[in-house]
């Protein structure tokens, strides 16, 4: 009988960390859209501009490394706030 209980205990933890990994997948994945778009944009109007004063305002190496963490800090984020949720779970 405790077995049982504990076996569904697992599951049912196991199946509430796996709602909340896909949630957060989910918001940081729209998230990471946004900022990719964003810097498709500007890669656009780093490679196009056409005179002094249309000049970019960063350097394209900057740019480039500013937009890569924009995109992929929020996967970073949200794995954070699952680990913090487990191991509160766990202690």
């Amino acid at each position: 009988m405790d077995t049982d209980n504990s076996i569904r205990n697992r599951a049912g933890r196991a199946i509430s960390d796996l709602v909340m990994a896909e949630l957060f997948l989910v918001q940081a994945t729209i998230e990471s859209a946004s900022a990719l778009g964003e810097g498709i944009s500007g890669l656009r109007d780093h490679l196009y501009w056409d005179d002094a004063e249309n000049q970019p305002k960063e350097e394209l190496s900057s740019f480039l490394k500013r937009t890569r963490e924009q995109v992929v800090e929020p996967y970073s984020t949200r794995f954070k706030y699952l680990r913090e949720m487990r191991e509160q779970d766990a202690g």
